[in-house]
């Protein structure tokens, strides 16, 4: 529950401020934790609440990409600035060498030694990196190391 207090005390401050664009950005936030929460039929853990965001910063991007490529600019600016509010609620992303690190703990503890074991060092690596590693990225190391 500590993001939706951290998002209700932020928007009561947006506000204040009279922050008209995060004020809208942090009660999508809300928004979206609450229809979450109704879907699931109980309160969010941590975890779940995290995995929300996750979704709502990639529905962000993937929309300001688009935005970007019909060549409506303002709106995809406006997406983007959106997803780094929500990006302000999530546990700071892995740098690339801790990503390396952690792919190559991976494949130690798994045991892994070809591309057909990927889906075993994926999970691994995934449970290791607790929601603070990209997907892509993640997945791209993992083949890099397992084909190499």
């Amino acid at each position: 529950m500590a993001v939706r207090e951290d998002v209700a005390r932020d928007t009561k401050e947006a506000m204040k401020n009279r922050d008209k664009g995060r004020v809208t950005a942090l009660r999508m936030i809300s928004a979206a934790l609450q229809n979450a929460e109704i879907e699931k039929g109980q309160p969010l853990n941590d975890e779940d609440e995290m995995a929300v965001l996750r979704r709502q910063v990639k529905q962000r991007e993937e929309s300001a990409e688009a935005y970007r490529k019909a060549g409506r600019e303002e709106q995809a600016e406006a997406e983007t600035d959106e997803a780094e509010i929500l990006r302000a609620y999530l546990p700071t992303p892995l740098s690339d060498e801790e990503l390396e690190t952690l792919v190559d703990r991976a494949i130690e503890e798994t045991g892994a030694s070809s591309m057909r074991e990927m889906g075993a060092v994926m999970g691994r690596a995934n449970v290791m990196a607790a929601g603070r590693a990209d997907g892509k990225k993640l997945s791209g190391i993992v083949r890099d190391r397992l084909q190499g």
